[in-house]
Parts: C-alpha cells; sequence; structure tokens
C-alpha cells in the first residue's frame, strides 16, 4: 500500500510500500534510510516469521529479502509474497549466492537476485526490471572446481528441501562434513 506522507511545503507525496527483512540489524538499518532517502515507506523484520506477519497485514508493494537467515529461508518469505499479492516485486539479496538459489527464487517470483554487498542504487535498478536482460555481458572465465562444488552442494541440499541428513546421503558423505562445506562462504569469482 503506498502511504500518503505530508511535507514541510504541505504537499502530499505518496510513497510506495518496502519491506526489507534481513537479519543483519546494521545492514537492514542502513539500507532502510538510503532507501527511505529515495522515496520508499520502510518497514523492517529480522527474519522470516517476523515479515510474514508484517507482509499479512499490509502486503508491500516492494520487498528486498535476505536468502540466509535463522529459520525459514527467505526462499520461504518470496513465496508467501507472491501468494499475498502477485503484484509485489521482490528482490533476494545474499551473501551466499549460487546459480540453484538464484533461480529458484526467481522460479518462485522474485524479480531479481542481487549479492553483497549490494548499494541502493542496485536495489532500485532491480526494481525497474520487467524481465531478464538479454545484452548482459557472458562472462568467459571458467568457475573453480571449489565454486562449482559449493554451488552442487546448495544445489542437491535445496533438491532435498534443506534437509542436511538427507543431503549428505545422496552425496554419499558424512553430515557433519557437509554441514562444515555449507558454513564456508562461496568461493569468489
Amino acid at each position: 500500500m503506498d502511504t500518503l506522507i505530508e511535507t514541510n511545503n504541505n504537499e502530499i507525496v505518496d510513497r510506495p510500500s518496502l519491506l526489507l527483512v534481513d537479519d543483519d540489524e546494521v545492514f537492514c538499518r542502513v539500507l532502510s534510510q538510503a532507501l527511505e532517502r529515495q522515496g520508499f515507506q520502510v518497514t523492517l523484520a529480522y527474519d522470516v516469521t517476523q515479515g510474514s506477519e508484517l507482509a499479512q497485514q499490509s502486503p508491500p508493494e516492494f520487498a528486498v529479502v535476505d536468502l540466509n537467515m535463522p529459520g525459514p529461508s527467505g526462499l520461504v518469505m518470496v513465496e508467501m509474497l507472491k501468494q499475498l499479492d502477485s503484484h509485489t516485486k521482490i528482490v533476494v539479496l545474499t551473501g551466499y549466492s549460487s546459480v540453484a538459489t538464484a533461480v529458484e527464487a526467481v522460479k518462485l517470483g522474485a524479480i531479481h537476485y542481487l549479492t553483497k554487498p549490494a548499494d541502493t542504487e542496485e536495489v532500485i535498478n532491480a526494481f525497474g526490471r520487467e524481465e531478464g536482460d538479454a545484452s548482459m555481458k557472458i562472462t568467459q572465465k571458467p568457475k573453480s572446481v571449489n565454486r562449482l562444488e559449493w554451488e552442487h552442494l546448495q544445489r542437491v541440499l535445496m533438491d532435498c528441501n534443506n534437509n542436511i541428513s538427507e543431503a549428505a546421503r545422496r552425496l554419499g558423505m558424512h553430515r557433519r562434513t557437509l554441514q562444515r562445506k555449507l558454513q564456508k562462504r562461496p568461493v569468489r569469482e
């Protein structure tokens, strides 16, 4: 829902609503302030449960959702937001990017997927996207073996609905080994 705000000049300004869901409170405050300066009415949530409650009270026009939070994944939030209002524009933001999670986020209804650190301009530009960009440059640098392994582990884990024990069984490795590998940040390209 748009929020009407009266400015110092007695003008009424229509501010689009934005829900920001991220467990990093400092990041949330900084991004929230920057988005408010850009004209959004921002509501903050620090996990999927809190974000779901806020969204059900007032479905936002825009949302920025972190992927990896304690409790349910940000993908659950993306799916719930789209069920509430199919027109909500959602950008998934994460420090743990992989091809599998990016594809899944878009399948569930996100319009774009950004890796942290992303600035306000990147987020706002992502909201302006209606579809993919065919002119995007394709990188010629092949991925490292470590990066490919990390993405494969993420893909198998998603196929197992985030069940670590089942994913470890499918991969033929000990559950603790898989947990240790998944806790590491992805190898940079």
